[in-house]
């Protein structure tokens, strides 16, 4: 769905992932038709790029919890 959502209104992604000032230039590249492809294409890899990062925080707290239950 975010991927949609960067395709369709890149600024839009960039406020819903908390990056206000990311999402001010995003808008200001959307506002030029030759700037929407790369507001998209930034968008989109933004998202992927938080995707990859809340996949890396669940694997080390699973990791950080099964070394911790060793212990115990």
């Amino acid at each position: 769905m975010r991927l949609l959502i960067a395709l369709l209104l890149p600024c839009l992604t960039f406020f819903m992932l908390g990056r206000p000032l990311a999402g001010a230039a995003a808008l200001i590249l959307q506002c030029t038709v030759i700037g929407w492809a790369p507001a998209a294409l930034w968008a989109m890899y933004t998202v992927n790029q938080h995707k990859t990062e809340q996949e890396l925080e669940g694997a080390l707290s699973r990791s950080y919890m099964r070394r911790r239950s060793r212990l115990i």
